[in-house]
């Protein structure tokens, strides 16, 4: 066991899962989607713990799996521990995604004639796929159902949580990859259906969801390719190389290496290979002139709103401000108290940071609509609820409040 916390080590390891009882144990009751194994949690010390029975072949590579994953910071649940109890039953122990939530929810919320919404959360599962390919992680068992998603900004970023037929390679194959993909149409196209016809959504939905499973693919290689891509340009045409650098960044990633080599079919002709680290470039960024922790979609917005800042500073002390000072004052003056204002007009729901995020796109939607700034009071009122004529506006930002681990 990694967390050696007071309580955590007082549970009752030496007796089966199911039989831990709510009045002598912290149990929580949150819901669960479809699992082949017993799941229950626990709160122990003011963390919340997911516990999954298992037999120990599995908990053991489960455990190997997940270590791995946090070892390279990819998006999964972290480990803490796997405890062997008697007659091959193991407790795996990670802790509790806080902020995630199911598709079933998503999808409860999303509807039914609104496709892009369905699109982020594609998105986000080709996002993942993409990244978990890239370090040599063959998932095995990519579904919905084995997946979490957490707001990052105004996307959404999905996490691994079931690691039971996962594999680590040093790299996959094509075939190992399409392997993966195909199990993920498959289980993505079953699990809306599912979902679908337990909600009584019409049947054409149903053609509709399966042709958005198919297309998952398509958002996969596209990811792909813009990161293994090797273009092959003239001497003469070295922009292409900041306009491929340019390109990575906007995804998020961050350029570690650019090589050009002769490709030996002309003169002048060379093959431009690009070594990509994280998915980390602008919260890199933002870390780097604030001390800010975000998601790379947090970023992304907090970074456009500093950068506002520092122009609108520059304008009224008619003198250039430098990242440097704009960044020491954005962060005390506006975000700030920005951030406290935001989050406690949602009740505390949520992080801080993504409740910041929601107001300057609440502020950003109404002021588009109305042809001018409306300033912080008014998209305050409508993220807490306060103005239904914005509920609009609201909606475009709104996430479930209640817990839920897969």
């Amino acid at each position: 066991m990694r967390a050696l916390s007071p309580g955590l080590l007082a549970l009752p390891w030496d007796q089966p899962l199911g039989e831990w009882s709510p009045a002598e144990v912290p149990l929580r009751d949150i819901a669960v989607g479809p699992s082949r194994h017993l799941v229950r949690f626990a709160g122990c010390d003011g963390v919340l713990w997911a516990l999954k029975e298992l037999p120990h072949r599995i908990a053991r590579k489960e455990y190997a799996v997940l270590r791995r994953l946090e070892d390279l910071a990819l998006p999964a649940v972290r480990p803490a521990g796997v405890v062997f109890q008697a007659e091959d039953t193991a407790i795996l122990v990670t802790r509790y995604l806080e902020g995630s939530w199911q598709y079933r929810r998503l999808f409860m919320r999303l509807p039914p004639n609104r496709p892009a919404h369905r699109a982020r959360l594609f998105d986000a599962m080709a996002g993942l796929l993409v990244e978990l390919h890239r370090h040599g992680i063959f998932w095995g068992d990519c579904s919905l159902a084995n997946t979490l998603f957490s707001r990052d900004g105004q996307i959404l970023q999905a996490w691994l949580v079931d690691a039971e037929t996962s594999e680590v390679h040093p790299s996959l194959s094509d075939g190992q990859r399409q392997i993966d993909l195909n199990i993920l149409v498959e289980n993505v196209a079953a699990g809306m259906i599912d979902l679908a016809e337990r909600l009584d959504r019409p049947p054409e939905i149903h053609e509709q969801l399966i042709d958005e499973a198919l297309a998952i693919p398509g958002r996969y290689r596209a990811l792909w390719e813009a990161l293994h891509a090797e273009p092959v340009f003239s001497f003469g045409d070295r922009y292409r190389v900041e306009g491929k650098i340019r390109e990575l960044n906007d995804l998020g990633f961050a350029v570690e290496e650019v090589t050009l080599r002769p490709t030996g079919d002309g003169p002048g002709a060379l093959r431009l290979q690009v070594a990509v680290g994280d998915r980390r470039f602008h919260a890199d960024q933002l870390r780097a002139l604030t001390g800010l922790d975000a998601g790379e979609g947090q970023a992304r917005i907090l970074l456009g709103d500093l950068h506002a800042y520092q122009a609108s500073l520059s304008r009224r002390g008619g003198r250039e401000v430098g990242e440097t000072e704009a960044a020491t004052r954005w962060r005390d003056a506006v975000f700030g108290p920005g951030t406290a204002r935001a989050h406690a007009a949602l009740g505390g729901v949520g992080s801080p940071v993504q409740a910041y995020c929601d107001l300057l796109e609440v502020r950003w939607i109404l002021s588009e609509r109305q042809g001018a700034d409306v300033g912080d009071g008014r998209a305050l009122a409508a993220l807490a609820g306060r103005a239904p004529t914005d509920s609009a506006a609201r909606a475009a930002v709104a996430e479930p409040s209640e817990p839920c681990e897969g």
